[in-house]
């Protein structure tokens, strides 16, 4: 009989901005704009122990043959004025937002992350993503300048050059003072000096250290350069694999990788994004989730999500029809613009053919092959079903838990909260009460001793001029 101890699931709330998974047309269906929204999904995640809110970013309204894209979120409110907003209607809940190293500062990012720590008193965390289009990059006055091949380059610097920035202080070096509040005893304190291909940047770094030392580090990258990234740096990993089978394989070479940059497998969490779709019975769940997926895949969807693969305009195709029998277009114009999706078909040419052959076989309609090839529901069924299957994941290292995404805004993590979250507490692998204050305590990771090495060399440099 094994004695290995349970491990405890990390659960997380995604707010299902700038995506078309939303089911709009549900009366329950709310606005992705208004702070209500946020606040409601955050207190729901706040009030079953989550460990934090994630919010995506959206840098540009995507585009399809040239109009905007309306069939996901139009707009997306600034990810730092939202999470600084949320970090005064939640007292536990961890804060994370994805900012993007291609299109910003160092200097910028550090500051607001480091503010945004001292505002939820340490439960700031940032997922740290690149850029891959020219497209966003045009609202940038270095739109579309970096070559795909250097971003990671690129990141890996802003990332260090950030901690540089973070590590400048090391909490020792302010005193409280009752007359005047707070006091410098080391007047090198926030001093640094980075010299990178990327960054040639200097100076004094004007906010203290942070009651986490640093946010937590996330990062969501797939590439193995992404995977080898996470392994060097993160603190945390957004995956894609849920299911059984890929969640090991990711999981297995991911935490693999951690021994040659002197980590040790709790040190880098792996939390794939989940969906799930609920019932009194797992035969109602199936239901309810074969109609969701209908739902999430109009007609007009299942058009717009061929033309990724096509390239072409294909409007006047019937989406309960055949597929088209003209080959998509190979050339350098790219129908879809600002969407993830339009590049995860490496041979669009032999997609089409795998497409046709499915088809054929299962007579299925232009909308029913949609259906049947893009994501399904990571967990459908009843409320035992699903908090089983979650468990049984994590506790055969698939992943260390779920960052959920629900398919109903702001309301659809409500049902969750209520009945799975205390099936998963009953079995004593999720927490009935915070622990801790810090994001860092949720995740169980510890706060990072500052490396002083670069600022106070920089403060000497500065001294001595």
């Amino acid at each position: 009989m094994s004695t290995k101890p349970l491990k405890q699931i990390h659960l997380a709330a995604h707010f299902p901005g700038v995506n078309n998974t939303t089911v709009w047309s549900d009366p329950a269906a709310g606005s992705h704009i208004d702070f209500d929204s946020f606040v409601h999904l955050a207190q729901t995640a706040e009030r079953a122990k989550f460990d934090f809110l994630f919010l995506a970013e959206g840098l540009r309204l995507r585009e399809q043959g040239g109009l905007i894209y309306d069939l996901d979120v139009v707009g997306r409110p600034d990810t730092f004025t939202v999470l600084a907003a949320l970090a005064g209607v939640t007292e536990r809940l961890g804060l994370t937002g994805t900012i993007n190293t291609t299109f910003n500062e160092p200097y910028e990012v550090a500051r607001q992350f480091a503010s945004l720590d001292h505002l939820s008193e340490g439960r700031a965390a940032w997922n740290v993503v690149t850029s891959w289009d020219a497209f966003t990059g045009e609202n940038f006055r270095r739109g579309g300048f970096l070559p795909r091949g250097d971003r990671y380059a690129r990141a890996r610097e802003f990332l260090s050059t950030a901690i540089e920035l973070f590590d400048s202080w090391d909490g020792s070096e302010v005193a409280a003072d009752a007359g005047s509040g707070t006091f410098l005893r080391d007047a090198r304190a926030g001093t640094f000096a980075h010299r990178g291909p990327h960054f040639d940047i200097e100076g004094r770094f004007n906010v203290p250290r942070s009651p986490q030392g640093r946010p937590v580090v996330f990062q969501a990258g797939d590439s193995d350069e992404g995977r080898e990234f996470a392994a060097s740096a993160a603190d945390a990993i957004f995956s894609r694999y849920g299911t059984l089978g890929e969640g090991r394989a990711f999981y297995a070479d991911v935490k693999g990788r951690l021994a040659a940059y002197g980590r040790t497998h709790d040190q880098l969490k792996i939390l794939p994004a989940a969906t799930f779709v609920l019932g009194d019975t797992d035969a109602e769940a199936h239901e309810a989730a074969h109609e969701v997926r209908r739902l999430q895949v109009s007609g007009q969807t299942a058009i717009k999500h061929l033309e990724h693969v096509w390239n072409r305009d294909l409007s006047g195709y019937d989406p309960d029809g055949p597929l088209p029998d003209v080959d998509p277009d190979t050339g350098e114009h790219t129908i879809a613009q600002g969407r993830a999706s339009a590049r995860q078909f490496g041979d669009p040419l032999a997609t089409a053919r795998q497409w046709r052959e499915l088809a054929e076989a299962k007579n299925l309609s232009i909308r029913e092959l949609v259906i049947a090839t893009t994501a399904r529901q990571t967990f459908v069924g009843s409320a035992a079903t699903v908090a089983e299957s979650i468990d049984s994941l994590v506790q055969a290292d698939a992943a260390d838990g779920f960052i959920l995404v629900p398919h109903i805004t702001p309301g659809g993590l409500d049902a969750f909260a209520d009945t799975v979250v205390p099936l998963l507490q009953e079995r004593g692998v999720f927490r009935s009460e915070y622990e801790g204050a810090t994001l860092r305590d949720h995740l169980g990771i510890s706060v990072p001793a500052p490396d002083r090495t670069a600022d106070r060399a920089a403060g000497r440099r500065a001294a001595a001029s």
